[in-house]
């Protein structure tokens, strides 16, 4: 049973996960030829705070609109 999981930030819209999913599953169904209910699919949505690279958050390094 392949387990897909991709962890993104907050603020897309529940149309964009959807197609999301969908093409993770069809992607994982065409490469491994596993089927269609075998496959799992988990998006996690964390805020800008709390995802970082070189110790900047996501949040830290977006411009400050104002």
């Amino acid at each position: 049973m392949p387990f897909v999981e991709i962890t993104l930030t907050e603020g897309r819209s529940p149309e964009q996960l959807r197609t999301l999913i969908t093409r993770l599953t069809d992607a994982t169904e065409t490469s491994l030829g596993a089927t269609r209910d075998t496959i799992r699919v988990v998006v996690r949505e964390v805020p800008p705070t709390h995802y970082a690279a070189g110790d900047v958050t996501l949040a830290e390094s977006r411009p400050t609109r104002g």
